[in-house]
């Protein structure tokens, strides 16, 4: 007499998408309001407006990705893409004089990984796509 063990299901894959869709649209946030918040850390508080202006409508663009708003998710991967670009290239000019250049590209590196995670990765896109199949019917 022997008991079998219970079969063990995989997670569907937009069970799976759903964490990595958010945890990767967290990151891009905290990569956008990082230099923010380490400015406020070390007593910089000049153009606070226009830093908390730009965190609400990144929170906002990024809300709208969540939603299923496919011109959100457009905007978002060519903007963390492009921004990434942009931001790796100042970080590698930085970096040939200073240390922290490189912690800069780390960051535009950041950008561009989220971006093309929103992108190419199966577990995300399933998520998004019944999102976007659920906004469609709506």
């Amino acid at each position: 007499m022997s008991v079998s063990p219970p079969e063990v299901s995989a997670p569907s894959p937009v069970a799976v998408g759903r964490t990595m869709t958010l945890a990767t649209l967290v990151g891009l946030f905290l990569l956008t309001v990082l230099p923010f918040v380490a400015a406020l850390v070390q007593g910089q508080a000049s153009d606070l407006l226009r830093h908390v202006v730009y965190a609400l409508a990144t929170a906002f663009l990024l809300a709208g990705v969540w939603r299923g708003s496919v011109w959100s998710w457009r905007l978002t991967v060519g903007l963390s893409v492009l921004s990434g670009f942009l931001v790796f290239v100042a970080g590698m000019f930085a970096g040939s004089v200073n240390w922290q250049g490189w912690v800069v590209s780390l960051a535009g590196l950041g950008f561009i990984a989220c971006g093309l995670l929103l992108v190419g990765h199966p577990a995300i896109r399933a998520f998004l796509d019944t999102r976007w199949a659920a906004r469609g019917r709506a």
